[in-house]
């Protein structure tokens, strides 16, 4: 006769503990969520309620005029297009010089690895500014050109710390060793060992420097002046800006009156702020399962 597993008596500070950390947990998710619903409707809720107060949660007069305003805006496409340029290729620069830096600083036998790091350490804390950054990219003739937003941000010094320790403490000397009896060079060790092993980082690092490149604009804003190679970032300030101005000057963007043109520029700003978030909160959900796992080895192990 099978026997029953008796469940572990839990004393009143284990039940107490246990109420305080779902209360903590529901507030914090309350508090985290209502923002993003409240923006997702008040984007498809007509103005006037969103003003007024009547809508404080979900829409209460649906309506997509806003979105229509928007898309309307052929310079969105532009900016769009622009930043899945600047996302896909800045992140795979990215990717390339901070895996290729982080690798040999994570070898001991790399004699130079302790002195490199203490250089880049360094710019950690220190920086030119922005005035000898805006002349460094001048000079090097990446003003006004794609190149500014991929070249000068491409690597992260923090970001090749976290990739150095996730392979320090999860590629192990065995290996190498083993590879080298077998004459894998340092190359093909790196390619086809270190590389294969390192999905979780590699998907920490994608989200870290794609949602950098996707919500960047103050590099664009000070190195472009060509419109045409707006990300959507700045497209979009571009936009709001330039509907204040129309309304301040007398201009219409929703209506004949100025109340009307009011409550059409609110809805376009939370609207603004649908279309930006929108790839990104797709790429986190993509990478998420890879996430936990490489930023916990990659900070906490070191």
């Amino acid at each position: 006769m099978v026997k029953k597993k008796r469940g572990v008596k839990r004393s009143a500070k284990d039940i107490v503990f246990d109420v305080a950390v779902y209360t903590v947990l529901i507030v914090l998710f309350v508090l985290l969520a209502y923002p993003l619903v409240y923006v997702v409707s008040a984007s498809v809720t007509t103005a006037s309620d969103v003003l007024t107060g009547k809508m404080w949660l979900y829409p209460t007069s649906f309506t997509l005029s806003a979105y229509g305003k928007i898309f309307a805006y052929k310079e969105i496409w532009v900016g769009f297009a622009n930043s899945v340029f600047y996302v896909v290729v800045g992140t795979a620069v990215s990717l390339f010089f901070t895996f290729t830096a982080a690798y040999p600083l994570s070898r001991k036998d790399f004699m130079l690895r302790g002195f490199i790091m203490k250089v880049y350490t360094v710019t950690l804390f220190f920086g030119g500014g922005i005035v000898p950054y805006f002349l460094l990219v001048k000079g090097l003739g990446m003003y006004n050109s794609r190149l500014s937003l991929i070249i000068p941000s491409a690597v992260s010094v923090w970001n090749i710390i976290l990739v150095r320790t996730y392979f320090l403490t999860n590629i192990p000397d065995d290996l190498l060793d083993a590879a080298r009896v077998d004459g894998c060079g340092n190359v093909r060790f790196f390619l086809q060992f270190a590389l294969p092993l390192s999905a979780p980082i590699i998907a920490v690092m994608i989200m870290y420097y794609a949602v950098a490149k996707w919500n960047g604009y103050f590099d664009a804003l000070i190195f472009l002046n060509d419109s045409s190679k707006y990300p959507l970032q700045l497209t979009l300030r571009t936009l709001l800006v330039n509907s204040q101005m129309e309304l301040m000057t007398g201009g219409g963007i929703g209506g004949s009156n100025l109340i009307d043109q009011l409550n059409a520029m609110e809805a376009m700003k939370y609207g603004v702020i649908v279309i930006a978030s929108i790839p990104m909160i797709v790429l986190c959900t993509a990478t998420q399962k890879y996430f936990q796992k490489g930023i916990m080895v990659g900070s906490l192990k070191g």
